[in-house]
């Protein structure tokens, strides 16, 4: 497994288990991890908690490539006094998962140079999208609610994304101004789709190019699938336009998978424009800041997503009614950009939290910064290419 799949895949227990002392810090510049520089900009970032300043340290470090995160987690595994300060890693970071029935080679070929080298290579494979489509991009645009004013922009951030998916190779779908309970009817059906019919109880309309127009065909799920969701929120949660609340949590496990699930195995990407509380987040100068395991017989039921939300919890998040929001703006701009050179899209959105994070914007009550966050469960890196019509 490559070094940043690795440190993806153990990334939340990593973070707890250095969250206990600073020392981690220092041994990452000492070690030439990261530079002098690097460290002093992680160390100054405005977090609340130890384990804030710990994630953004991680983030840094699997923003700077492969070698970067081999060069981590080879410190990890041979400092001594990392070893003892954070006694945990040791379990962590070697395969120590115990399978209900021992799994053994089939045969001793199986222990061979070359086979190894071929199961090595299979690991390390992107996910497989080979379906045409590619799968279904399915869009909660909310935009006029009851009780709140009105998403202005919203409509710019739908047809933007629908743009940048279809040239992606995906179906785009879009449901208009869903009360929170048609939200949970129109996600189950698109976990496993049904008839055409059932679309209309959700106002569902199809990307033809130009412009969204009625369906002609039920959809049927691909190698991938797109779930974004723009509306207003607060802590965990985005709003129906009838001001009830849903689950971030309910969205992503209506798709967890399952033995029945079209979309166990594959990646399932959400990205979610909404406000996470009334907070404002300052901006903090940074000095010198420089814009320079063996293979298991199942599969987790959450793994496979990654969650991309506009901003941290309790913020909010910014939305221009001209433009559109500064998130989904930027998300479809380096999509755009950065996917026809098959950059993975864990990589792609590591630019999008940079950039989002140095705009500045003023609200009522004065200057607000912005800070994307992703949660990240995916087996596998995620090349989305453009596709040919």
């Amino acid at each position: 497994m490559a070094a940043m799949d690795k440190l993806r895949s153990k990334k939340t227990e990593i973070i707890d288990t250095l969250s206990g002392d600073r020392r981690i810090f220092d041994k990452v510049q000492q070690g030439g991890v990261l530079t002098l520089r690097e460290y002093r900009n992680v160390t100054n970032i405005n977090r609340e908690t130890e384990e804030g300043h710990v994630i953004a340290l991680v983030d840094k470090i699997m923003n700077k490539g492969e070698e970067t995160c081999q060069k981590f987690l080879t410190l990890l595994q041979t400092d001594e006094e990392i070893k003892s300060t954070y006694s945990a890693l040791e379990k962590i970071l070697t395969n120590t998962c115990i399978l209900p029935t021992p799994v053994q080679p089939a045969s001793s070929d199986n222990l061979d140079g070359d086979s190894q080298e071929s199961k090595r290579r299979k690991e390390d494979e992107p996910y497989q999208l080979n379906s045409h489509p590619v799968g279904l991009c399915v869009i909660m645009n909310n935009e006029n609610f009851k009780n709140k004013e009105q998403r202005e922009g919203t409509d710019k951030d739908a047809r933007r994304l629908a743009e940048v998916f279809s040239r992606l190779g995906f179906r785009v779908l879009m449901c208009k101004d869903q009360e929170r309970d048609q939200m949970v009817r129109a996600l189950k059906y698109f976990a496993s789709p049904g008839d055409l019919s059932q679309l209309q109880e959700f106002n569902a309309k199809e990307w033809s190019g130009s412009e969204f127009t009625d369906p002609q065909e039920a959809p049927k799920h691909g190698d991938a699938f797109i779930c974004c969701v723009l509306s207003h929120g607060t802590k965990g949660v985005v709003s129906g336009v009838d001001d009830k609340h849903l689950s971030i949590k309910e969205i992503t496990s209506t798709f967890k998978a399952t033995k029945q699930s079209p979309l166990t195995g594959k990646p399932k990407v959400f990205l979610i424009q909404a406000c996470q509380g009334r907070g404002v987040q300052k901006g903090v100068p940074l000095p010198d800041l420089k814009f320079d395991d063996s293979e298991s017989v199942s599969i987790p039921e959450d793994a496979d997503f990654l969650v991309f939300s506009a901003t941290v919890e309790d913020c909010a998040a910014a939305r221009d009614p001209n433009h559109g929001s500064w998130f989904i703006q930027s998300v479809c701009k380096h999509l755009e950009e950065d996917c026809q050179s098959g950059k993975d899209i864990a990589e792609i959105f590591y630019r999008v939290k940079n950039e989002v994070s140095l705009k500045d914007g003023v609200c009522d009550s004065g200057a607000f910064k912005q800070m994307p966050e992703t949660r990240d469960t995916l087996r596998k890196s995620l090349v989305l290419l453009p596709r040919r019509n």
